[in-house]
């Protein structure tokens, strides 16, 4: 399978990432692993709305996500992989399925959240599977839509540490 490309965003698939970010990276598949939106019929009508025409559409729990991959069901296809959260990659690496990039959009702020940019809030649970990535290689960068510049989410992360 080729992944074409991951991105977190807490908003998961929504008209940005269906009209920009995929007229960029052109996928044949738009997977979106997130265990509570594979479990609502409401959150998958709802991003099945956002499905741009002409890409296919997954909308998995982490396990099968991790199946489906790892058995080369998409082997023919360049997947656009779309996580709420990084500690999902965490788990997909943990698993065997090779990321080497990670693009970081929206991160909604919430309860306890901090910001680290004006679009990127984080628990510190997401600091540290953001390190967790880091420390296996992966490639972090942040870039709420194409046009924006791209930035590293380690230097982000090591000026938003010493703030703390």
């Amino acid at each position: 399978m080729a992944i074409a490309a991951v991105r977190i965003d807490g908003r998961l698939l929504h008209g940005q990432v269906a009209n920009m970010w995929t007229s960029v990276i052109k996928p044949t598949r738009i997977m979106v692993i997130d265990n509570a939106t594979a479990d609502s019929e409401i959150e998958k009508a709802a991003i099945k709305l956002a499905r741009p025409a002409g890409v296919n559409l997954s909308i998995l729990n982490e396990e099968k996500a991790i199946d489906h991959i790892l058995k080369g069901r998409y082997d023919s296809q360049r997947v656009f992989i779309l996580a709420r959260k990084p500690q999902v990659i965490v788990n997909l690496l943990a698993a065997g399925v090779a990321i080497t990039d990670v693009n970081v959009g929206n991160m909604s702020e919430s309860e306890g959240t901090r910001p680290l940019t004006k679009s990127i809030n984080v628990l510190q649970e997401d600091v540290d599977a953001f390190m967790a990535l880091h420390d296996k290689g992966v490639n972090l960068t942040v870039q709420m839509v194409p046009s924006d510049p791209l930035l590293d989410l380690m230097q982000l992360l090591h000026k938003f540490s010493q703030v703390r």
